[in-house]
């Protein structure tokens, strides 16, 4: 019988949870700003975790930039995980741009723009 809630998604839950803080409190990188964690992969293995972050209010270079300096800091973030989870390995961690507050929020404007469109054609 499966479990309902497997050990690698709640290695992950546990990892987001502490990375958000350790990003915001320890990561002094001027390129590293508001950022948010938004879903943390592990692998079955717990060998290394996909990290999905987006930078608040950033345009796609600057995410670049980020997403490069918090792959820089990766080792130090690693150790300090380390040293507040209790596992016997820690995952490696790679850092990733998600692209789906993006999406998103062009999807958004797309919809404000058809609904300002189809309002001005009404009133003609």
């Amino acid at each position: 019988m499966p479990k309902d809630f497997p050990r690698t998604r709640r290695v992950a839950d546990q990892v987001q949870r502490e990375l958000a803080g350790l990003i915001r409190d320890e990561v002094r990188d001027p390129r590293v700003g508001s950022v948010t964690v938004s879903e943390v992969q592990v692998s079955r293995d717990l060998a290394y975790a996909d990290v999905h972050v987006t930078g608040l209010g950033m345009d796609a270079e600057a995410s670049r930039e980020m997403t490069a300096a918090l792959n820089h800091a990766a080792g130090f973030l690693r150790s300090q995980l380390a040293r507040r989870l209790r596992l016997r390995t820690v995952p490696a961690l790679r850092f990733r741009h998600d692209e789906a507050f993006d999406r998103g929020a062009r999807l958004s404007r797309l919809i404000d723009d058809a609904v300002a469109d189809d309002a001005s054609r009404r009133d003609d």
